[in-house]
């Protein structure tokens, strides 16, 4: 029998297993997982796999039967890690469903065998590239709301190219910018340029207006896609479907 310490550090795992899902993020909408209503269900389970200690099993869907494999891979290898990392955890389950490639990207990720060793003559590429173009993307989209809020603060546009980190009122799109500059391997101090490119470079001024309206094209087209897939995503499960 379960006594109640035993459903206490079930209910707590639970609670630290949906926080660290909800830093795993869809590549290409730059958004949790969880927000996105990708977890399907997940459970804690007994296990004496690797010895006392406990198990996690997790559920994730997606908007459509054939979202790209390439995301959907990423995204049930990064759920996987990020539950690996949780104390206590010595057995992981992390299975996509009803989608086409399902049976590839599930076998693929429990066996460590990579998105080319999943889907052998298919692919010889793996996708650190791919996840490092979208981390770029984040990067912009979140550069545009940082600079949209100066603006509306009162900062000149021309005075943008001179704004320090430090400078940035506290907010969820300072926070959002500075852990995708860290995620590039970006400067991130308090000293460094809110306006500099992927690189880390300062914008030069003949590129400022041409950057910052590409930062609000990126910005705008995975908020809409984001929308787009919540949309179908409701469609297909139906808006009472939801993790459990």
């Amino acid at each position: 029998m379960t006594t109640a310490s035993e459903r206490l550090e079930s209910g707590v795992l639970h609670d630290l297993a949906w926080r660290a899902l909800g830093q795993v993020r869809d590549p290409e909408l730059d958004e949790p997982i969880t927000d996105l209503g990708f977890v399907r269900e997940l459970t804690v389970f007994n296990t004496d796999v690797g010895g006392p200690g406990s198990g996690l099993s997790a559920r994730l869907r997606l908007p459509t039967y054939f979202c790209a494999p390439n995301f959907a891979y990423l995204m049930v290898a990064d759920t996987r890690d990020a539950l690996r990392e949780l104390p206590g955890v010595v057995e992981v389950q992390v299975r996509l469903e009803d989608h086409f490639a399902a049976e590839e990207i599930n076998a693929g990720v429990a066996s460590d065998a990579g998105f080319a060793g999943s889907f052998p003559g298919e692919t010889t590429d793996e996708l650190h590239e791919l996840r490092r173009t979208f981390q770029r993307k984040a990067h912009f989209a979140c550069l545009d709301r940082v600079c949209r809020h100066l603006i509306n603060q009162g900062w000149d546009i021309e005075a943008l190219a001179d704004v320090r980190l430090r400078e940035v009122p506290e907010s969820a799109g300072r926070e959002g910018l500075l852990r995708r500059r860290r995620d590039l391997g970006l400067p991130a101090g308090g000293d460094d340029l809110v306006l500099v490119d992927d690189q880390g470079q300062p914008v030069p001024t003949r590129e400022r207006a041409k950057t910052l309206r590409f930062a609000q094209a990126v910005r705008v087209s995975l908020e809409g896609n984001s929308a787009f897939c919540r949309g179908l995503l409701g469609t297909r499960y139906g808006d009472q479907e939801g993790p459990r």
